[in-house]
């Protein structure tokens, strides 16, 4: 197991929700010498931390073991399921109008990059 690795995820996530060592070390309860730590892999974490540091950046565990989490298609299916199983109907009109529109757009932007 690379340390220095999951360190790395750890800290892109972090800088992704715009948390200082600071505050994650807080959320987690951990000190910052030891988040700085984790982070570059100096220290081993526990799996108590561990975990805690996946909720607190509200990220599946796998996301901070593997570049990839593994099937990434298959969990994100599973996730929208999830969600739509909550909605009314009228969401899911509302959320189908708004996927189609966000879809034609990725298509266009998605284009627009293989001509450039």
């Amino acid at each position: 197991m690379n340390y220095y690795e999951i360190g790395q995820r750890i800290r892109k996530f972090r800088k992704a929700y715009n948390l200082s060592q600071e505050q994650l070390a807080e959320k987690v309860q951990i000190s910052v010498t030891h988040m700085s730590h984790i982070e570059t892999g100096n220290t081993k974490l526990s799996l108590p931390v561990f975990v805690d540091i996946a909720n607190a950046l509200s990220v599946q565990t796998d996301e901070l073991l593997h570049d990839i989490p593994q099937n990434t298609k298959t969990n994100m299916k599973n996730e929208i399921n999830e969600i739509l199983d909550s909605c009314s109907v009228r969401d899911m009109y509302i959320l189908l109008d708004v996927l189609r529109s966000v879809k034609v757009s990725l298509d266009k932007y998605t284009k627009s990059d293989s001509e450039e």
